[in-house]
């Protein structure tokens, strides 16, 4: 029975090492047929270690002499967590590969975790991660004894291996570096010899031209760069390294002929530019087009930078074959730092002009409000009740004025909170007829050109009315004896071409277009009219922010708008705004004016910290038949809620002081009570509900200031849905 154990164990052992000396034959025919295919040849001698010593994962790393660390060049079994972190192992490293590259010996570790060359060490909890338990790393050396890379086997278990399993190992790393030696010689080979083949191809073709290019480049170059002190101007061969170059090159870039002259021009590129392949995309320019221009920034010699204008031209033989390159660079600092301050000072003259601006009008329409009610307060015990209501509208007529002037100044800094609908523009443009009629005279004709067919567009579309009044009433004033206005409506597409300078995306567009038959303005006015407070009407007969007003909407919606006039020949306004596409039913463009509704007792919870709004709010809301109470701040408006179980809407400003704003305070509150609604108010967008210029999606805001009738309105609105709103 002993007998046929021993005799059964040599029969295994033997099996088991025929099955090794097949794959050693397979994987060594595989290497040898497979020429270039590099990584499947390694792949092949991984997989035969892994079956020979009967490992569960592997890997080959490969020494990058650059570097001297170890890169996996293939493996079998690791997810990527394993493989990020060996993926650059240092020679030494705590691990048994880099103990391999230092030692140049087989390492094994038969548990890692019991092994001091992991202990305390990050890659511990990696190997375990993985589920290793023991790993055996063979170096790949060279006949000259150079560790060319680390074959290394891993075991989900204790593993010791033995002396059947390390003499193949070995063998199986001297396969694999013989398979890197032979492919690192094939490659120098083939790469002498493709240089060789080259060199020879191309030296008596350049030992022939050589002096005829040489005579005409230094000629050429001589009476170009003579005496030239301001401009760096230098030659370039065919490659980009410099040939020689004039005495301001060397002041500019501050090198010495010796030590600049063969090396390449990209020298003088920034490193990200190096990295981005600019300097080569320079010369591939001037090749195929004859001459490159740009600006950018340069390296000097000493580290700095300068900003240079730069200018490369193409020299060809008559063939039309590339001989080199003749640079001039033009050092732009100064120049561009003293436009620097001149546009930051265009720029503080504007903001002055738009403070101007504002203070004029806000104090001519400041001295109406005052004087009429310093006028109505004296007048009061006496005057009867026509005197009190003709200085009382007079007063709130000069309040509107105010209201409207914020209104354009938010329109032109694009802060005004948009409610975008789906509008169709033939509609909105043929319920405004009626309208314009009223409002521009009898002596105006008025004529509505719709296309069949027109987009539907997404824009708030009481701004959209606003804007088109705005340039109609723009055109009146320009046709003093009448004339004729026009508005159109098309299908538009803009090309990349045209998109580029209007800056904004090509695409499908629709067109609203205005003209008149008036007087006309000149290119210079046209190019100011959508500045703020610019005007050519006559003082007091305008703000000077409607068409700013119609500017800021417009690209605030995501389009453009364009001013085409000459004098004596009237003025077309173009204005594109985005197609929008949509299966939806769109909303109805125009509101029915409803008459003012009352509260039926419920209660309401204003919250504001000016105590002037706050009280004039509470009293209007009281008027109109609701219970009120009031907070200044955040804090206290959640005491009410929670003292006033029976509140039914907030009201509350969107800024607020104390370090919890409108909308954080809405959105605890909603917390507290999920059924309470939520009316927003506010001066001015805040971004809190608003973004990207549009509210956000079921945000209630109620503008400032707003009238008796807006605010009834609104809140009898939001009270009746079934649903409370954010």
């Amino acid at each position: 029975m002993k007998m046929a154990r021993v005799r059964h164990d040599l029969e295994q052992h033997l099996a088991a090492d025929l099955e090794a000396m097949r794959r050693l034959y397979e994987v060594g025919n595989f290497c040898a047929r497979s020429g270039g295919d590099f990584l499947e040849c390694l792949t092949q001698i991984l997989d035969a270690a892994i079956a020979i010593t009967g490992a569960d994962k592997g890997n080959i790393q490969l020494l990058d002499p650059a570097t001297g660390a170890l890169q996996i060049a293939t493996s079998r079994g690791f997810e990527q967590p394993f493989l990020d972190f060996f993926s650059a192992v240092q020679e030494g490293e705590a691990a048994a590969c880099g103990t391999a590259l230092q030692t140049a010996e087989r390492i094994i570790v038969e548990d890692v975790a019991r092994s001091e060359i992991f202990a305390g060490q990050p890659a511990l909890a990696v190997l375990l991660d993985a589920g290793v338990r023991a790993v055996q790393s063979t170096p790949l050396r060279s006949r000259t004894g150079t560790v060319l890379g680390v074959i290394s086997t891993h075991y989900s278990r204790p593993y010791r291996p033995g002396e059947r399993a390390s003499r193949f190992m070995d063998l199986l790393a001297r396969q694999a570096a013989d398979y890197l030696e032979r492919i690192d010689a094939d490659a120098a080979l083939q790469a002498t010899q493709a240089k060789l083949q080259d060199l020879n191809e191309q030296l008596e073709l350049r030992v022939q031209e050589r002096s005829q290019a040489l005579e005409e480049t230094e000629r050429r170059f001589r009476l170009l760069v003579e005496a030239v002190n301001d401009y760096a101007i230098f030659m370039l061969d065919p490659t980009g390294h410099i040939v020689n170059w004039n005495r301001g090159a060397r002041r500019i870039k501050g090198y010495a002929d010796e030590e600049i002259i063969g090396r390449h021009f990209s020298q003088f590129y920034t490193e990200e530019d190096r990295r981005n392949g600019v300097p080569q995309q320079a010369l591939a320019t001037a090749s195929q087009t004859g001459r490159f221009e740009a600006e950018g920034w340069r390296v000097r010699k000493d580290g700095t930078r300068f900003w240079a204008s730069v200018v490369i031209n193409a020299i060809s033989n008559p063939d039309g074959q590339i001989l080199g390159f003749a640079k001039v660079t033009r050092d732009l600092t100064e120049r561009r730092a003293a436009q620097e301050r001149l546009s930051q000072a265009q720029k503080l003259e504007a903001v002055g002009h738009l403070t101007g601006g504002i203070a004029h009008d806000f104090n001519n329409m400041l001295t109406v409000i005052s004087g009429n009610i310093e006028a109505l307060l004296r007048r009061l015990p006496e005057s009867p009740k026509a005197d009190l209501e003709r200085l009382a509208k007079s007063a709130l007529q000069g309040a509107q004025r105010a209201a409207v002037l914020t209104h354009r100044l938010l329109a032109f800094s694009r802060r005004q909170p948009l409610e975008p609908k789906e509008v169709p523009v033939n509609t909105l443009i043929s319920g405004m007829s009626e309208m314009l009629r009223r409002t521009l005279g009898e002596s105006i004709a008025i004529e509505i050109v719709i296309s069949a067919g027109v987009w539907q567009i997404f824009v708030d579309p009481h701004q959209l009315e606003n804007a088109v009044l705005n340039l109609a009433i723009n055109a009146r004033d320009a046709m003093p004896e009448g004339g004729k206005l026009t508005i159109e409506s098309a299908n538009v597409y803009i090309d990349e071409d045209y998109a580029a300078q209007a800056e904004v995306p090509a695409g499908q567009y629709v067109g609203i277009f205005v003209s008149d038959t008036g007087i006309g303005m000149t290119s210079e006015t046209a190019a100011k009219a959508f500045e703020p407070f610019f005007t050519t009407k006559e003082a007091g007969r305008g703000t000077g922010l409607g068409l700013s007003q119609v500017f800021g909407f417009i690209k605030q919606s995501n389009g453009h708008v364009k001013i085409y006039s000459e004098l004596g020949a009237g003025t077309t306004v173009k204005i594109y705004l985005p197609r929008h596409f949509t299966s939806t039913r769109p909303s109805d463009v125009r509101e029915v004016t409803q008459p003012t509704l009352r509260g039926a007792g419920e209660k309401i919870l204003v919250v504001d910290d000016d105590v002037d709004v706050r009280s004039f709010t509470v009293e209007m809301l009281r008027e109109l038949g609701y219970i009120v109470v009031d907070a200044p701040d955040g804090a206290a408006g959640l005491r009410l809620l929670d003292a006033y179980p029976d509140i039914k809407l907030l009201v509350t400003d969107v800024g607020l002081p104390g370090g919890m704003n409108g909308r954080q305070l809405a959105d605890e509150a909603r917390r507290r009570r999920t059924e309470l609604k939520v009316l927003f108010t506010s001066g001015y967008a805040r971004n809190a509900i608003v973004h990207h210029g549009r509210l956000d999606p079921g945000v209630e805001l109620l503008s400032k200031p707003y009238s008796f009738a807006d605010l009834a309105a609104r809140v009898r609105r939001i009270l009746d849905r079934r649903y409370p709103t954010d």
